[in-house]
């Protein structure tokens, strides 16, 4: 896993610019801490950073094809390739001589063989570059589900690109301005493919491919969900999904570095772990490592809500004691998830404000932890969304509505759409922004997008649609997190659930079928069951733990209680005095505005360390 980074541009020599490229490099050398280098010619600058997991010695980037003289094609490559090994045998076969163990060579002489066809042919989590050095044409491709990232900005003689916005702002060309869009983006609890909040930085989006020619720039989607008709019986459907798992999570233990498991003791990460120690065990490779994250006092604290009944710990413990795995617990003290030093810390993993505060800030600590350890880890991420596992799954009323699933529970301010994040914004701002009315747009966009049977039944129908929804405008909220606390911590996260065979079968699986048993994830419960202890195996979904430590919320209130005092607090010309008041009032819940201050907070530190320009 690495960070790269470049430029092409046909109206000047970059071999002047190689502080610029060297100044892009360096902000991703938290995806990479291992190597780094750079390949400059007239038109293309490309940078990596790499972070060694497959062949050490031999991957080394940007990788160029051949021997002396001027290569046919250079590569900067973010990922990882699991058919690498089949198709290192099919380019052998057509002539080709590898000089490396690594995918990398096969991305680069399947480029050779195959030209942008490659993209069709990986099996994997990738973003990666190519300089055409014969065409003098820049192939920018990212994977199917957009697990990894890559963000480009087209400039008006040729692109700058990188895998995160980091890496374009340090180019002396472009600045961080957000518009009206932009903020709406921000704050709206979806994502729009192709889009970031920064104007002009634009996401090469999932499944696409970005071609730059002296001509301009194009783009070319290369693979998409399709409808298909599910002729197997139930029973067949469950043994196929075992089956793709157990390949998928054979495939993933591939690693020339210490490899773990993230084990929250649900269902989905439970599932990962007990078949990973299955194909270790097999393989006589030893116990499967797992780490979980607690917090100091949780099981004291611990109260049941309408999401979360019971704590992960108990269950991740059992899982690990059922499974033989060497398990460990990343505990976490409530100090250490509030306070500047991890806000800002956070902040410059995302590029950009989260504004869900504790849940952050754990991550990134707990892959912190983990990296001490292991530098890869399989998740057990977004299940939830390819099963069926989240309560607006089942709501009839998130279900039916005219809106994305997951926002149709926001509750209006004043009629403008607010929501618990956004309660502490400006309300003239609110009204500027129509959360409601940007939501539905995008909501219009992505139904019309989605892939339907013509003989279907409506109500199969709708949850295709909803599927849809979850897979392509929920999923890439959390990859997005995932990779960029993951990483900034050189820490590879893998994510078996997002294998597009995988997502593809389970995307035409009937929902009568994913719920059969009357449950969330009735499908995947069934394919492994018996890998899992009874209680996890039946356990109710509990998403992602929050910290209900009651010092937290306080010490956030302290927070806001400060950026509300400095009168040069940037954040305070988005936010209501009146409201910002009422939450600071004494005898006020701190949990009620837990949400708005976190957001009030990553709003603040944003527009302070990036010196963002806001054009509303």
């Amino acid at each position: 896993m690495c960070g790269i980074t470049g430029w092409v541009a046909y109206d000047r020599d970059l071999t002047l610019e190689r502080a610029v490229l060297d100044a892009m490099t360096t902000t991703q050398l938290c995806r990479g801490p291992d190597d780094g280098g750079v390949h400059l010619e007239r038109h293309a600058a490309l940078g990596h950073r790499r972070l060694a997991v497959l062949d050490p010695e031999g991957g080394v980037q940007p990788m160029a094809a051949g021997h002396g003289g001027r290569p046919p094609a250079v590569l900067g490559y973010n990922g990882e390739v699991y058919n690498h090994r089949e198709l290192r045998a099919e380019l052998e076969a057509a002539g080709h001589r590898f000089r490396t163990r690594s995918d990398t060579e096969v991305v680069l002489r399947g480029y050779l063989e195959w030209g942008e066809q490659v993209a069709e042919r990986l099996n994997g989590m990738f973003a990666f570059a190519v300089w055409d050095t014969r065409t003098e044409e820049l192939l920018l491709v990212r994977d199917r589900m957009g697990v990894k990232p890559l963000h480009y900005r087209a400039t008006p003689d040729g692109v700058v690109f990188g895998s995160e916005p980091k890496a374009l702002l340090a180019h002396p060309a472009v600045r961080p301005v957000v518009d009206l869009d932009g903020l709406r983006e921000l704050v709206s609890m979806t994502r729009t493919p192709g889009l970031t909040p920064y104007r002009g930085i634009a996401e090469v989006r999932p499944g696409h491919l970005v071609r730059v020619r002296r001509t301009g720039v194009s783009v070319r989607r290369y693979w998409a969900l399709e409808a298909r008709r599910h002729t197997q019986d139930l029973a067949t459907t469950i043994t196929t999904v075992r089956a793709l798992l157990e390949d998928i999570v054979h495939r993933q233990l591939e690693a020339d570095v210490p490899l773990c498991s993230l084990l929250s003791g649900g269902l989905d990460s439970s599932a990962v772990t007990a078949l990973a120690a299955r194909t270790l065990r097999a393989a006589g490779a030893g116990p499967v490592r797992s780490f979980a994250v607690d917090f100091t006092g949780q099981r004291e604290h611990f109260h049941p809500d309408a999401v979360r009944t019971t704590p992960d710990g108990p269950y991740a413990e059992l899982l690990a004691r059922h499974v033989g795995a060497d398990h460990r617990v990343i505990e976490l003290d409530s100090a250490a998830l509030s306070g500047p030093v991890q806000r800002l810390a956070t902040l410059r993993a995302r590029d950009l404000p989260g504004g869900v505060g504790d849940m952050d800030t754990s991550l990134l600590l707990l892959f912190r932890g983990v990296r001490e350890h292991s530098t890869v880890a399989l998740s057990g991420e977004s299940a939830d969304e390819l099963f069926g596992g989240y309560r607006w799954f089942h709501d009839p009323k998130a279900v039916n509505a005219d809106d994305f699933p997951w926002a149709a529970g926001l509750s209006g301010l004043g009629g403008q759409g607010a929501g618990p994040r956004e309660q502490l914004l400006d309300r003239g701002l609110l009204g500027k922004l129509d959360l409601p009315g940007y939501r539905h747009a995008r909501y219009r966009e992505a139904l019309a997008e989605v892939p339907h049977l013509p003989d279907a039944d409506p109500f199969e129908r709708r949850m295709r649609e909803v599927s849809y929804l979850n897979l392509t405008r929920f999923v890439p909220l959390l990859l997005d997190r995932k990779d960029r606390m993951s990483m900034a911590n050189g820490l590879e996260v893998r994510v078996p659930f997002c294998d597009h065979r995988l997502v593809q079968y389970v995307f035409n699986t009937p929902w009568s079928m994913k719920s059969f048993d009357g449950r969330e994830k009735s499908l995947l419960r069934a394919a492994v069951r018996d890998v899992l202890p009874a209680e996890i195996a039946d356990r109710m979904k509990s998403p992602y733990p929050v910290v209900q430590d009651p010092r937290y919320p306080e010490l956030l209130r302290r927070e806001l209680a400060e950026l509300a005092a400095d009168p040069a607090s940037p954040a305070l010309a988005l936010l209501d005095r009146r409201s910002l008041a009422d939450a600071l009032a004494p005898g006020t819940d701190p949990q009620t505005v837990r949400l708005a201050a976190d957001l009030a907070l990553d709003l603040n530190a944003w527009l302070t360390e990036y010196q963002v320009s806001l054009e509303l």
